[in-house]
């Protein structure tokens, strides 16, 4: 299904690729595959959007990370898949734990009601690196109904570098390294917050 959903949207991405020239413990653990098997990289994301107005991309990022990273501007809901646990640090692993959001499925079913998003409309779902949370996050949001959810593969900040002096940054592909709108200002409409 991905390959299709590349193919028909290659003189887009083409298009777009011409114009565009706080790690998670958990994300350790890769969770890319999706039920439904839809994936596309965040220059197809951004060109999908362009070609359907009713596209809606979701990121699913601790709202620390995001005000850290950045956000990408065309988003429509923000909704944590996973939240740090700033009451506690894993003296181990050197970090503060990560708990699911209780909260998700509701949140995010909210939001998509508000939208006038029906079932058939894409749903784009973007975690940092497209492992652990996107993924996760768009199998939650296709048992609730909806059939056109896809993963970004790359995610927000992309893959890491395997070579040279800035080897483990993240600064290939994803959202923010393929020229794509975004910035450190987050829209206030956007912005999650915690439920009552």
């Amino acid at each position: 299904m991905k390959f299709a959903f590349k193919s028909l949207l290659a003189s887009s991405i083409m298009a777009a690729a011409l114009v565009s020239a706080p790690t998670l413990a958990q994300e350790a653990d890769s969770y890319r595959e999706t039920q439904l098997g839809l994936y596309v990289t965040a220059a197809e994301a951004y060109a999908l959007m362009q070609e359907n107005d009713r596209a809606v991309l979701i990121d699913v990022r601790d709202p620390i990370e995001i005000k850290f990273t950045g956000f990408a501007e065309p988003t429509d809901i923000h909704v944590p898949w996973v939240l740090a646990d700033r009451d506690s640090f894993d003296e181990d692993a050197k970090t503060w734990p990560v708990l699911r959001n209780a909260d998700f499925e509701a949140q995010v079913k909210e939001r998509l009601d508000a939208l006038g998003v029906a079932e058939d409309d894409p749903i784009i779902v973007m975690c940092r690196s497209g492992a652990t949370r996107s993924a996760p996050g768009a199998d939650v949001i296709a048992e609730m109904g909806y059939r056109q959810v896809y993963s970004v593969d790359d995610g927000f900040e992309g893959s890491t570098l395997k070579e040279g002096d800035s080897k483990g940054v993240r600064a290939m592909n994803g959202w923010r390294n393929s020229g794509l709108p975004w910035s450190y200002e987050i829209d206030p409409d956007v912005a999650w917050r915690p439920a009552d």
